[in-house]
């Protein structure tokens, strides 16, 4: 008998309890749900939601390798609510990151999560840094992020009093929030509206069952999902929010093997209690061209705490969230792949500088002295660490926008492949819902189901 757990609560702020259900696997196949969410991040879970509430006469389920929801990504993140300064005028990323912002805000007012909306300032500290903050400003305008300012050193230090820098810009609506909680809420509706979540069932195959009949209908294809405890669950359509797995379900159902996803660990620091007061909102740098995700953050958190970095390093494991984390598996699929190669060529000294931040505490505190020069290397502690999915194409290049995928055959025509949510994906997780859905009606014709 294989057992695997289905959080089905009602009436409740938050599914916390897992009760198990039994489940024989099937000796004949039927199809027990219209459509199958494999993955309970964020993401996966802002698309189920969005497709109980568009199609609330459907079934649908939810499945997740590990005991809890929003365990990966969407539970080891900075927890800010992005505003969409960042990205290419006319871009999906910035479309969906302001879209993302406003119903974001107004999803925690309906429900009553909280969050605060502590503003944020990116600091410019040298002219080079003052010129393409000033082109930010202007890519922040073109995206309709509101209220936007460029101010100089006097407001800099009417905001932040501890701050220095040479100009800023301030970002007022962005905030911060639990985004696990976010997660969390939005599994709980998804429930409420009748969808099911099965935890501890991690997806090994994409089959068609009974060579793509089924027992029910007779006639029609439907995709049976197998679990590593052999578990099954069978389903119409299946659609795939695997973070820091999404290549690996993409290639089990036939695709491709790029873009490929390569572990990138950051490692916080924490600004001890008693020095908290030197920090008031989000405090940014401008960030760098090639690698914009990069650079010390002052990051103040829901629960009171002000996280600071983090770096960025090659794990040797997807999820390995400490230093000596370590799978042969990962760290010999990443070793050989060619587009880590060669970014790591490319970038070999940017590198070394971000892996010697990490071990020496000291070096990350002088980065941060750019900014508060306040900040010593007795204010700070070891933090928490978070594990960021990188899609890289072959020529290792980074994959900064949306990618989808199918698999071949009558298998590819019922399987999307959601391979790569760039950040900020837990900001906007609501439009890409939404982006998802759309894409998923007009694929699997779910209207006419």
């Amino acid at each position: 008998m294989s057992c695997f757990k289905l959080i089905r609560h009602k009436r409740v702020v938050l599914p916390a309890i897992v009760h198990c259900r039994n489940l024989h696997r099937p000796t004949r196949f039927k199809r027990d749900y219209d459509v199958c969410i494999v993955g309970g991040g964020i993401v996966g879970l802002a698309t189920a939601q969005e497709l109980i509430w568009r199609f609330p006469t459907l079934k649908f389920a939810v499945v997740e390798k590990e005991k809890e929801l929003a365990f990966h990504q969407s539970g080891h993140n900075s927890g800010v609510i992005h505003a969409g300064i960042y990205y290419t005028p006319g871009s999906l990323k910035a479309k969906l990151c302001v879209e993302g912002l406003h119903l974001t805000y107004l999803y925690c007012d309906r429900f009553n999560i909280p969050y605060k909306k502590i503003g944020k300032l990116i600091v410019a500290t040298n002219a080079e840094e003052c010129q393409i903050l000033e082109g930010l400003y202007e890519k922040g305008l073109k995206n309709n992020v509101p209220d936007l300012q460029l101010i100089g050193p006097d407001l800099i230090r009417e905001i932040e009093p501890y701050c220095r820098g040479l100009k800023a810009i301030h970002s007022p609506h962005t905030g911060i929030v639990d985004w696990a909680l976010v997660a969390r809420h939005y599994g709980k509706h998804f429930q409420d509206h009748g969808g099911d979540i099965f935890t501890e069932f991690e997806v090994k195959t994409f089959k068609m069952s009974n060579d793509g009949k089924s027992n029910i209908s007779g006639s029609e294809p439907v995709v049976t999902l197998y679990g590593s405890k052999g578990e099954s669950i069978s389903s119409r359509y299946v659609v795939t929010c695997g973070g820091l797995f999404s290549d690996r379900l993409a290639r089990i159902s036939g695709c491709k093997p790029e873009p490929r996803i390569v572990p990138f660990r950051g490692d916080y620091l924490l600004l001890k209690k008693e020095k908290q007061y030197l920090v008031r909102g989000n405090i940014y740098p401008v960030p760098n061209p090639q690698f914009p995700f990069l650079g010390v953050h002052f990051t103040p958190r829901m629960d009171g705490s002000v996280w600071l970095g983090p770096n960025a390093v090659l794990a040797m494991k997807r999820e390995g969230y400490n230093l000596f984390d370590f799978s042969f598996k990962d760290a010999l699929e990443a070793a050989s792949f060619s587009g880590l190669r060669k970014l790591a060529f490319r970038h070999l000294t940017y590198g070394l500088k971000e892996f010697y931040k990490g071990v020496v505490t000291s070096a990350q505190v002088r980065q941060l002295q750019k900014y508060i020069p306040e900040v010593q290397p007795e204010d700070v502690e070891r933090g928490p660490s978070g594990v960021r999915a990188q899609a890289l194409d072959e020529d290792g290049h980074l994959v900064d926008d949306f990618v989808f995928d199918e698999g071949e055959g009558e298998l590819g025509e019922r399987v999307l492949h959601v391979r790569n949510a760039p950040s900020p994906a837990a900001t906007s997780s609501m439009s890409i819902a939404r982006m998802v859905v759309d894409k998923i009606q007009h694929k699997f014709a779910l209207g006419q189901i």
